[in-house]
């Protein structure tokens, strides 16, 4: 993978590329970084140019000031300038968020929707539930990962963190969700309990063209928790813009 630095508006953008094929962009969620997406990147990029986004105030993209609202925007003028006329885009939580965002203002740039484990709608605001769904949540994560959740959120900064949070949980794009109409698939672990199944189920019967896959044994990081079996469906969903047989 060749790493890049480019400026859009002023922003710093850092992303990795490579691969050859049709392009994918993995956009990472909250307190994350391209690292996110370790065990995904190499399967993709053996039939796909993958780009690997870090977003404005997270991973080497940090020390800048993110804005939820001005994130899809962003990349949009970034893949015209780096010379992506359309994409898969592949957006994990927030990174799911922002790539509905993208797709239903900008739909020209996006060919197919991967969106996994996204707030997308409205989640309990109550900070003590939030508390406790985040505390299960980390109890669940493969140990592996802790150290790269926990790196990419020393790096972004506690600061960043708040505020790109705050923000998500006091947006609300589930207008634009019916707008998309890139064919979507949406993925959800069995056992997020940081954002629900049932907020799964909820945008995808919202969205007009649209397949959703449950992946067991999996939680808010399906493509970490069970990277054998999200690659195998994400790969034949870009492909063919369907479920492969055995997740049917």
């Amino acid at each position: 993978m060749q790493e890049h630095i480019s400026y859009v508006d002023g922003r710093r953008i850092h992303y990795r590329e490579g691969g050859e094929g049709s392009p994918v962009l993995l956009i990472h969620g909250l307190s994350g970084s391209g690292r996110w997406w370790l065990q995904n990147i190499d399967y993709l990029a053996r039939s796909h140019h993958v780009y690997v986004i870090d977003l404005v105030g997270f991973g080497r993209s940090r020390r800048q000031h993110f804005y939820l609202t001005q994130a899809a925007p962003l990349i949009a003028k970034w893949m015209e300038q780096i010379g992506i006329d359309a994409a898969t885009l592949i957006g994990h939580s927030m990174g799911g968020f922002i790539s509905i965002d993208l797709a239903a203002c900008f739909p020209a740039k996006v060919e197919r929707l991967v969106v996994v484990d996204a707030p997308a709608l409205p989640l309990e605001r109550s900070r003590a539930k939030t508390a406790v769904r985040l505390a299960r949540a980390l109890m669940e994560m493969p140990r592996p990962f802790l150290p790269i959740l926990f790196g990419d959120g020393l790096q972004a900064g506690p600061r960043t963190v708040y505020s790109a949070a705050h923000e998500l949980m006091h947006s609300d794009i589930s207008y634009k969700i019916g707008l998309v109409r890139a064919p979507t698939l949406v993925v959800w672990g069995d056992h997020d309990w940081l954002v629900p199944l049932s907020m799964g189920v909820r945008i995808y019967d919202r969205l007009p063209n649209a397949e959703f896959v449950v992946i067991d044994h999996a939680g808010h990081n399906p493509m970490w928790d069970r990277a054998d079996r999200f690659n195998e469906i994400v790969e034949h969903f870009i492909q063919h813009g369907s479920l492969p047989p055995c997740a049917q």
